[in-house]
């Protein structure tokens, strides 16, 4: 038994639970904040926690003095380490004139008719070597993790041919290796429909040469779609989705993003993992979700960045569908920060702060199967962030600054910004996690 870290004297520590049926001890029903403790200690053994409570109790018993490693917390707050449980991160190019354009009155829609948007990053993608757009995602990795990441979801989507898209979850699969934020890949081939390609005769691509080549590859563990009015009809994208599955690969569903289309019922009808965007998602959207089990994934920062209405969590949450939040870090919605997606949550959506905390954590853990994830308790791994602020309703509360300090990725730190020796980013881990 090696006591790897004693986190002590915290103003405060989130306690996060399991919830629902695999709770435990008295973590909170699935979907309601966690509970608080005040001048507390988190200590960890064997890359877990194995106590958190009141420091006093927890520093006689595992004193700080016999740890690898201890942080002095006083004044500042411990969290679950951040999950972002959508993003779109290996990619090359740059589209900062297409905000600009959005800003001049274009729409979406129309920098993607006149060759922007997707096909122009995918253009750009395409001419990137494999050992570019390594170091261009390590290079995201290292800030996401400087803001508190300790698990992403990374989709594949700028390439839409095999070759390319191999390319990118390769590259997904040796970023993983390389650094210390867990990294979880997810094949999106039906992203777009390549230019001069018909929908249908791409989706046939899709399922006849990508998914094979992408299942014998063996590094994505998810199918997504773009279920959208001009990208993917409800049928096609169940064609791709259906056939993902027969290939062993999770479904996945970008849906109700632009307009209703019906991509939320179709996450429920297959069995989805998740349905993310969900801007124009309808009550009766969110009770086939809730049914199936399929997580809602809500991505504020896509609606601040084009200017739309957000989504409501309050129609999952009735619907007993508590809804994950997560960045869509991707170059049209340019941001690697969670706490920054929790500030939209609250004053866009109307989450309470404990609420946002909770959706960035362990209900987006839920939304990439990752169910130990996200969490602050005992038995759970050590993913922790150590926030300079007096609690956890600071992180939303102090939009535009990163208060992130130290960043724990099972039982190890890996990013201390107080500590030029520690660990952290790509030097942290030679030769990747444990």
């Amino acid at each position: 038994m090696t006591l790897d870290l004693v986190v002590y004297d915290a103003s405060e520590v989130l306690v996060v639970g399991a919830g629902g049926d695999a709770g435990s001890g008295d973590a909170p029903p699935d979907g309601s904040p966690g509970r608080t403790e005040a001048d507390a200690a988190v200590a960890v053994v064997d890359g877990e926690v194995a106590r958190v409570g009141d420091a006093g109790t927890v520093t006689r018993e595992y004193p700080p003095v016999n740890a690898e490693r201890a942080v002095d917390a006083r004044g500042r707050t411990v969290l679950p380490g951040f999950v972002d449980p959508h993003t779109h991160a290996v990619f090359a190019g740059d589209r900062s004139d297409e905000f600009a354009a959005k800003l001049r009155g274009k729409t979406y829609q129309e920098i993607t008719a006149a060759g922007g948007g997707i096909a122009r990053t995918v253009r750009a993608t395409r001419e990137a070597s494999a050992a570019e757009l390594l170091g261009i995602l390590l290079s995201h990795l290292d800030t996401m993790l400087a803001h508190g990441t300790t698990t992403v979801e990374v989709k594949s989507g700028y390439g839409l041919d095999v070759e390319t898209e191999l390319r990118l979850l390769d590259v997904v699969a040796r970023a993983d290796a390389r650094h210390p934020v867990e990294v979880v890949p997810t094949f999106m081939g039906a992203h777009a429909v390549p230019e001069g390609r018909e929908a249908d005769d791409y989706v046939a691509e899709v399922v006849d040469e990508q998914l094979p080549a992408v299942a014998e590859q063996g590094v994505a563990e998810f199918c997504d779609v773009f279920c959208e009015a001009g990208f993917f009809d409800v049928a096609q994208s169940r064609r791709v989705l259906e056939a993902g599955r027969d290939h062993g690969l999770v479904p996945k569903v970008h849906a109700e993003e632009l307009d209703h289309l019906g991509g939320a019922q179709l996450a429920g009808d297959v069995g989805a993992a998740s349905a993310d965007h969900l801007l124009h998602a309808t009550a009766e959207d969110a009770t086939a979700l809730a049914a199936a089990g399929v997580v809602p994934v809500l991505l504020p920062g896509t609606a601040f960045a084009l200017g739309a209405d957000y989504a409501d969590p309050g129609l999952f949450r009735a619907a007993g569908a508590p809804p994950a939040i997560a960045t869509d870090f991707n170059p049209n919605c340019h941001s690697h920060s969670v706490p920054f997606a929790t500030t939209l949550a609250c004053v866009g959506m109307g989450m309470a702060p404990d609420e946002a905390v909770v959706a960035a954590t362990r209900e987006a853990a839920r939304a990439i199967d990752r169910p130990r994830r996200g969490r602050l308790e005992e038995g759970a791994p050590a993913d922790l962030v150590v926030v300079d602020a007096p609690s956890h309703v600071h992180v939303p509360y102090q939009f535009g600054v990163n208060l992130v300090d130290v960043v724990v990725k099972d039982g190890a730190v890996v990013h201390d910004r107080g500590d030029a020796s520690a660990a952290g980013g790509r030097a942290a881990a030679t030769g990747g996690r444990s």
